[in-house]
Order: structure tokens, then C-alpha cells, then sequence
């Protein structure tokens, strides 16, 4: 993974720290994205069923000539395939559209606690994970509850919790059951999407540094222990967002950031509400 450090993740699998991520990327442009992406030097990408453009990703994949055990690809199950017997039928789409014959890592995507599936869809995750169909199964936008939960009944425990995670809403409570229960803590919108890249006090640290916001926040996110997925269209901000591993945050710069956190500063849906099918 040449100089992007791994997270170990509980079932003797390790993610790169730092990886490349294709929300809301069209998938007319998915492809040219993802091949830049691996040019750069990512290794990790992450997609979802939902977001549709899991074959692109897989073509990229196919294109790069790069080998397949150097890469590490995250898939996520959308929320009207939960179910036992929904779910592996749910994956097996998504494994022919990205064209791979095992897969890194399965998340389910939301709790979705109105339909309350989570619990037979986990034992279709673990399923696959015993076939060794994926190497590693976790979640994404858990709280605390649905993973005690989760856990309370799961012979496998989720290795990651994938979350809205930024300067504005740090989720330090969220991280420290994480941590409790090795737990890795994965972040989307990392960035806040887009809505920190003009903040003042980010502004200044980026500065100081010679820095972007951009690398500011991504360079946050690692020295914190976030796994971390910024996603760009654009190639030189693609390679922008790689290169944040030649400089370092100083405890005033931590301390900075970590005065921004705003318990309402969510910008995402509530999993604890969201039940979107």
C-alpha cells in the first residue's frame, strides 16, 4: 500500500488508513475517477449498491493491472435488501457488477430500525465471511445501541463502523465505544461535505502549513485514527487528498479542530430516524 498506513480491523484483516470513496459520483464519470484514483497510489475504494455504480468501479479494477490482493474493496447492502436470504441474493449482484470472486469488506448501510432486519441480515454477513466470500463484515451509520445490540447476538462482531465523521461533528462518544470494543472507526463525509473548506480556523491551519483545508481535514482524520474516504471527480484534487502524508498536525492545530465539534452538527440523515427504503 506503499506509504498509506493500515487500520488491523478484528478479523485479522488491515484496511488502508486512507482510501478513495464514489458517493454521489456519476457513473458515467466513476470509471476515469477510480483509474486515477489507483494512478495516484489508493488502494482502497469504497462503494454501495445504491449508489449504482458499483460495475464502473469493478471495470477500473479490471483495467488497472493491478493485482487483486493488493487492493481492498468495500461494498455496502442497501436497506430494501436486508433480510437473510435477500441479502445474499443482494451480493451476489453486487459481486458480478464489480467482478470480483471474493470481496474485502460487506457493510450493511443503514440500521434502518423501522423494518428491524439488521439482525437476520448480520447472520447472512456472517454467512459470507465463513464461506470466505468477504474478509471482513461490518456496518455504517450504527450508533451505540444498534451495535450493543448487533453485538448481543453476533458470533462475528462488526470490524468497522463506517459514519458521518468531520470537524464539525466528531462522534467522540461513538468513537470511544469503538474503540472499547475495537471497533474501527471508518468516516464519510470527512470533509464535511464541502461545507468546511472555507472555515476560518481550518483556513489558518492550512495556511500555517502550506496546506489545503482539504489535506488539513484528511491529515485530522489519520492522526486521530479515522480510516478516511474523501471522493473527488477531479484529478488534481484526487492526487491532492493522497498527498497528506509529508506533514503533521501540532497539538494547537488538534486542539483547534477539536473546538469546532458541534453536537448538532450533523449534516447527514439520523440513523436513529432514517428509514428509507
Amino acid at each position: 500500500m506503499g506509504h498509506v498506513p493500515n487500520i488491523d480491523l478484528t478479523t485479522d484483516v488491515a484496511i488502508p488508513q486512507l482510501g478513495f470513496g464514489v458517493f454521489q459520483v456519476p457513473p458515467a464519470e466513476t470509471k476515469e475517477a477510480v483509474a486515477t484514483a489507483l494512478r495516484v497510489g489508493y488502494r482502497s475504494i469504497d462503494t454501495a449498491a445504491i449508489y449504482g455504480n458499483e460495475r464502473q468501479v469493478g471495470e477500473a479494477i479490471a483495467e488497472s493491472g493491478i493485482a487483486r490482493d493488493e487492493l481492498f474493496i468495500t461494498t455496502k447492502l442497501w436497506n430494501s435488501e436486508q433480510g437473510y436470504d435477500t441479502t445474499l441474493a443482494a451480493f451476489d449482484a453486487s459481486m458480478e457488477k464489480l467482478g470480483l470472486e471474493q470481496l474485502d469488506l460487506y457493510l450493511i448501510h443503514w440500521p434502518v430500525p423501522e423494518r428491524d432486519h439488521y439482525l437476520d441480515t448480520w447472520r447472512a454477513f456472517e454467512k459470507l465471511h465463513a464461506d470466505g466470500r468477504v474478509r471482513a463484515i461490518g456496518v455504517s451509520n450504527f450508533t451505540e445501541e444498534h451495535l450493543q445490540r448487533l453485538m448481543d447476538s453476533a458470533d462475528v462482531k462488526p470490524a468497522i463502523n463506517q459514519v458521518e465523521l468531520h470537524p464539525r461533528f466528531q462522534q467522540s462518544k461513538l468513537r470511544a465505544f469503538h474503540a472499547e470494543h475495537g471497533i474501527a472507526t471508518e468516516a464519510w463525509g470527512p470533509l464535511g461535505q464541502g461545507t468546511l473548506l472555507d472555515h476560518p480556523v481550518l483556513s489558518k491551519i492550512a495556511e500555517k502549513h502550506g496546506r489545503s483545508t482539504a489535506q488539513v481535514m484528511i491529515r485530522w482524520h489519520l492522526q486521530i485514527g479515522n480510516v478516511v474516504i474523501p471522493k473527488s471527480v477531479t484529478p488534481a484534487r484526487i492526487e491532492q487528498n493522497f498527498a497528506v502524508f509529508d506533514f503533521e498536525l501540532d497539538g494547537e492545530d488538534l486542539d483547534a479542530i477539536a473546538s469546532l465539534d458541534d453536537e448538532n452538527g450533523r449534516i447527514g440523515p439520523d440513523p436513529t430516524t432514517f428509514n428509507v427504503v
